[in-house]
C-alpha cells in the first residue's frame, strides 16, 4: 500500500479539522487548549485508508500567525498539500503565507477545498473559485483540482475523495531504501513504556529492537517497539506516520527539531551552503541578518551570510549564500528549509541545501559557479567534485555523512567513473592520483641521486600524511620495487667507486678478524679509508647483505664468527651454562659476553633461566 502524506494549510477558522475530521472519522484537535479556543495550536494527525492501494496520512497544521512555526514543522514530509481557503473569505494572509511555504518546501501536489460552502449563495463560491484559480497560476497547484464542499452537509466529499485520489496516485513514495531518517515533531511518556517520539518518517525504515542514534546529541538508544498510524507494526518505512517507543532515554531529554537517524552515519552541522530564494513580497534580507531557521522539525535562530561581499538580497532574488546557525542540527543537501524575520514575525523565504561541508579555502575557487555546479549536477558528478576538493581522497562513509546516501548508491554512482580511482575502502581522484605517484617516483629517483650508495628509501619517509590504501597503490608502480622497508627505483643498482670497495673490505675484514671480540666501531668507520658518512654506508651494506650482524647499537659481529658459535652450542645442546661458563668457553670477556647472550636468547637459541642459559 502506498502512503501517502497529506497537509492541510490555510487561514485560521477556514475549516481544515473538521474537514479531516469528516474525511477520516478522526479528532485532528488533539489537545485540551486546542479544544478550548477552536482553533489548532499544535500539530495533530489523523488517516484514512483511502483505496485498497493508498492510504493517506493527515497532518493538520495550525493556521493562525503564531503557530505557523508548528505549521513548518508538520510539512517537511508532506507529499500533497490540501490548501483549505473558506467560500465566503477567500484568500487571507496565512492562506498566502502557508501557501509560499509549501512552494518554497518543494511540494509538487495538491488540491484546493473550497470550504464552507453551505454558508454562502452559489454565485460567491463562484466567485472564490475564480479567485483561486488567478492565486495559484503559474504555481504548482495550477490545473489542480479546486472541490467546494461543506463539513457540515457532506456536499462535495466524494469529489473530495477522488481528487486525493487522483493526486495521491501521481506521488513517488519515499526511498524506503535509504538511510533511516525520522524529524521529530512530538516527544512523551507513555506509562509502562517510557519514551515515545512521532514524526513522518522521510526516509528509510525501522523496525523494533533496532539500534539508532538521537541527533544532534549523538547518543545511541534502541527501539523498543514501532507504531504506524496508532497501530502495532513490525516495521515502519518512508512515508507513515511513525510513533518510536525509546530505551535508554527520557521524554523531557527528547524535544522537537531533533532526528533519530542511523547510529554513527551522521555529522551535525553549525552552517551549510545553499540556494536561498527570497520571497517577491517578502523584505529585503541583508548580510548577516538574524532569521529563525526552519527545516524538517527545526527551528534554530540562525544568520544569512552572503558571498562575494553582497551586502542584501532584494525580494523576488534567487542566490547562492551560507546559513551559520546558534545550534547543531542534523541536515544533509538536498533538505529544504525556511527562513522567517524575528520582527514582525514573517516568512522571508527558503531554499535548499547543497553542501553541509566547509567553503573550500583555496583562493581560486570560485564559491558561486562551485555551488552552482552542485546545484545541478548528475550523482556522479557530485560525488566526483568532492572527491576531488579532498586531495588524497576520502572514504564512503565520509561521502555518507556529507550526502546522505546509501553505501550502494555511492557504489552504484562511483563504479567505472573514469574520473574516480576506487580502492579498498577509499575513493580518490584519478588525475591527482596519478599526479601523486609520478610526484612520488620524481622523490625516489632524487633520492637515488643523492644517495647512490643506499638501496631505496624508506617507506615511512615517503609516506607523509596518505591514507593507507593510496599509499599502497602509489607503492604499485611498474617502475618502483618493494624491499623490506625500502623503496627504489627498479632500474637502481649500487655501484661502489674503486675506493668504497676498498673501504668496505677493510671494514668487513676487521670484524672478520676480531672473532667475538670486534674493535670498536667509530675506530673501524675511521680507519676504513673513506670519510665517516660514506663509512657508515658501506656498513649498512655489510649489514643488509648479511655479512656483518648488528648485536647491539654500537656491537657487531662478522656472521662468520656467529656461525662458528652457533656450530658449538648445538654440539652441547641441552647444556646449562653460566655467564663464566660462556665467557671461558668463547674466550670473551664480560663486555661481550651479556649483550651477546641476550642477542642469542632473542635468536631462540639460548633460553635464560636464573643465572644459567639453556643451549636449544
Amino acid at each position: 500500500m502506498k502512503d501517502v502524506i497529506v497537509g492541510t494549510a490555510g487561514h485560521i477558522d477556514h475549516g481544515k479539522t473538521a474537514l479531516v475530521k469528516v474525511l477520516t472519522g478522526i479528532d485532528a484537535d488533539r489537545l485540551a487548549e486546542d479544544k478550548r479556543r477552536g482553533i489548532t495550536i499544535d500539530l495533530g494527525f489523523a488517516h484514512l485508508a483511502l483505496t485498497p492501494g493508498i492510504r493517506l496520512g493527515f497532518v493538520d497544521v495550525p493556521g493562525h500567525e503564531r503557530f505557523v512555526r508548528n505549521m513548518l514543522a508538520g510539512a517537511g514530509g508532506i507529499d500533497i498539500v490540501m490548501l483549505v481557503i473558506a467560500a465566503g473569505e477567500s484568500i487571507k494572509p496565512q492562506t498566502r503565507e502557508h501557501f509560499d511555504i509549501c512552494r518554497l518546501l518543494g511540494i509538487r501536489s495538491g488540491i484546493v477545498a473550497l470550504t464552507k460552502t453551505d454558508l454562502v449563495d452559489p454565485d460567491l463560491v463562484e466567485l472564490a473559485r475564480l479567485e483561486i484559480r488567478e492565486f495559484v497560476a503559474g504555481s504548482f497547484l495550477e490545473g489542480a483540482a479546486v472541490v467546494a464542499v461543506s463539513a457540515k452537509t457532506g456536499q462535495g466529499l466524494a469529489e473530495l475523495r477522488g481528487a486525493l485520489e487522483a493526486a495521491g496516485a501521481c506521488v513517488v513514495e519515499k526511498n524506503a531504501r535509504g538511510l533511516f531518517r525520522l524529524p521529530i515533531d512530538r516527544a512523551f511518556t507513555v506509562k509502562g513504556f517510557g519514551a515515545v517520539v512521532t514524526g513522518t518518517l522521510v526516509s528509510g525504515e525501522i523496525a523494533p529492537e533496532r539500534e539508532v542514534m538521537l541527533y544532534p546529541a549523538c547518543r545511541r538508544l534502541r527501539v523498543r517497539g514501532v507504531q504506524v498510524y496508532g497501530a502495532p507494526a513490525k516495521k515502519a518505512v518512508a512515508g507513515q506516520r511513525t510513533a518510536v517507543n525509546l530505551v535508554g532515554i527520557e521524554a523531557r531529554d527528547i524535544a522537537r527539531g531533533m532526528v533519530l537517524a542511523e547510529p554513527d552515519r551522521f555529522r551535525p552541522v553549525r552552517e551549510f551552503s545553499c540556494v536561498l530564494e527570497i520571497l517577491p513580497g517578502a523584505p529585503p534580507v541583508k548580510n548577516r541578518a538574524p532569521v529563525h531557521f526552519h527545516a524538517g522539525t527545526a527551528e534554530i535562530e540562525a544568520e544569512v551570510r552572503l558571498f562575494r561581499g553582497a551586502g542584501v538580497l532584494p525580494p523576488g532574488a534567487r542566490t547562492y549564500a551560507r546559513i551559520v546557525l546558534r545550534e547543531e542540527a542534523l541536515l544533509l543537501p538536498r533538505d529544504r528549509f525556511i527562513i522567517r524575520r524575528f520582527s514582525p514575525v514573517s516568512t522571508l523565504g527558503g531554499g535548499v541545501i547543497l553542501d553541509i561541508g566547509t567553503v573550500p579555502s583555496r583562493k581560486s575557487c570560485d564559491v558561486i559557479k562551485r555551488l552552482r555546479g552542485i546545484e545541478n549536477a548528475s550523482r556522479p558528478e557530485w560525488l566526483h567534485l568532492l572527491i576531488e576538493e579532498s586531495g588524497t581522497g576520502t572514504s564512503p562513509g565520509e561521502l555518507i555523512a556529507r550526502t546522505g546516501l546509501t553505501p550502494g548508491e555511492i557504489e552504484a554512482a562511483t563504479r567505472g567513473h573514469p574520473s574516480i580511482l576506487t580502492l579498498p575502502g577509499w575513493l580518490v581522484d584519478r588525475g591527482q592520483a596519478e599526479l601523486s605517484r609520478e610526484a612520488l617516483l620524481e622523490k625516489i629517483r632524487q633520492f637515488h641521486l643523492e644517495h647512490p650508495l643506499l638501496p631505496g628509501i624508506p617507506r615511512q619517509d615517503l609516506r607523509a600524511a596518505l591514507p593507507d590504501a593510496l599509499f599502497d597503490w602509489l607503492l604499485q608502480h611498474p617502475q618502483l620495487a618493494l624491499e623490506g622497508e625500502f623503496v627504489r627505483c627498479l632500474s637502481h643498482r649500487i655501484v661502489l667507486q674503486q675506493q668504497e670497495e676498498r673501504a668496505r673490505a677493510a671494514i668487513e675484514s676487521a670484524f672478520d678478524q676480531a672473532g667475538l671480540a670486534p674493535p670498536a666501531l667509530p675506530h673501524v668507520l675511521a680507519q676504513s679509508g673513506v670519510e665517516t658518512g660514506r663509512a657508515r654506508t658501506l656498513l649498512q651494506i655489510l649489514l643488509r647483505e648479511g655479512r656483518l650482524v648488528r648485536i647491539t647499537e654500537e656491537l657487531v659481529l662478522h656472521r662468520s664468527a656467529l656461525d662458528r658459535l652457533h656450530r658449538d652450542l648445538a654440539s652441547i645442546k641441552g647444556a646449562k651454562l653460566s655467564v663464566p661458563e660462556f665467557k671461558e668457553r668463547t674466550g670473551i670477556s664480560r663486555k661481550y659476553a651479556i649483550p651477546l647472550l641476550e642477542y642469542l636468547d632473542r635468536q631462540k637459541i639460548t633460553r635464560r633461566e636464573g643465572d644459567f642459559r639453556i643451549v636449544l
